[in-house]
C-alpha cells in the first residue's frame, strides 16, 4: 500500500474477524516499525506480545471500572478523565452506569495484544517540572506505536492505541511482571478488521494549523492565501 494512502486510511480498528495474525507477519511488522525515532535514540521501549486469551481477558477485566467511569462521563457530555476539569458525577452515579463493551472487548478479542512499556530511567521528560501533566516522554515511544499500526494496516490488519488500562497501571504491571521503573505507554490490540474503512473524517488542515501564533491566520497553500 502506498505511504500516503496508508496514512489516510489507518483507522482505529476495534472489531475483529478472529483471523489469526501469524508470528511471522507480526515479526515483519515489528522489524520495520523499530526504525521509529526516539529521544536520544535511546529506544527505551519494550513490547509484551500477549496471545494468551485468559491473560487478555484478565487485562480487560482490570479495565472495566475505568470503562464505567469513561462511559458515565461521556453520557453527561464531560471529557472523560480530563486533566483540567473534575467530574461532576458522584461515585454512586458512576457505579450505576453499564460500561460500553467496546471500551474493553477489543482487548479480549484481538488476535494479539501488544503491551507497550517505557523505561522511565531512559527518557528525558523535559516538561516534568511544569504545572501540568507531562507529555514530552510520549515522543520517545508513540512514533514506534504508530509505525506498528500503519504497518498492520498495510498488511490488511488493524488495531488501535488504547489507554483504558493505564488508569489501573499498578494492577496490570503486577499481572505482567513489569518492573517498578517502567510505565505502561499504551496497549495495542491487533486483528483483522470486520470492516476496512477507507474514508476517514478528519479536520481540514486550515482548521487546526495557523501561521506564526496560536491565534494566527489559517495555514493555506500559497496559491489560496
Amino acid at each position: 500500500m502506498e505511504l500516503y494512502e496508508t496514512m489516510r486510511t489507518t483507522f482505529s480498528a476495534r472489531q475483529y474477524t478472529g483471523e489469526d495474525m501469524p508470528d511471522e507477519l507480526l515479526y515483519q511488522i515489528l522489524e520495520n516499525a523499530r526504525f521509529a525515532p526516539s529521544g536520544g535514540n535511546r529506544q527505551a521501549g519494550k513490547i509484551i506480545v500477549v496471545r494468551d486469551k485468559p491473560l487478555q481477558a484478565a487485562i480487560a477485566d482490570l479495565s472495566v471500572e475505568t470503562a464505567r467511569r469513561y462511559t458515565a462521563q461521556s453520557m453527561v457530555g464531560e471529557t472523560p478523565f480530563s486533566p483540567i476539569h473534575e467530574t461532576a458525577l458522584t461515585p454512586e452515579q458512576i457505579a450505576a452506569v453499564e460500561p460500553l463493551p467496546q471500551l474493553t472487548d477489543h482487548l479480549r478479542n484481538a488476535s494479539v495484544l501488544l503491551v507497550v512499556c517505557l523505561d522511565l530511567g531512559s527518557i528525558a521528560a523535559l516538561d516534568k517540572d511544569l504545572d501540568r501533566i507531562s507529555l514530552a516522554s510520549g515522543g520517545s515511544i508513540y512514533p514506534l506505536v504508530w509505525n506498528i499500526l500503519m504497518a498492520a494496516r498495510a498488511e490488511g490488519f488493524g488495531g488501535t492505541m488504547t489507554t483504558i488500562s493505564l488508569a489501573v497501571e499498578p494492577a496490570v504491571k503486577e499481572l505482567l511482571n513489569v518492573p517498578q521503573d517502567w510505565a505502561l505507554a499504551t496497549l495495542v490490540p491487533i486483528g483483522k478488521p470486520v470492516k476496512q474503512l477507507t474514508r476517514l473524517k478528519r479536520k481540514a488542515v486550515e482548521e487546526f494549523v495557523v501561521h506564526d501564533r496560536f491565534d494566527g491566520a489559517p495555514f493555506l497553500p500559497l496559491s489560496d492565501s
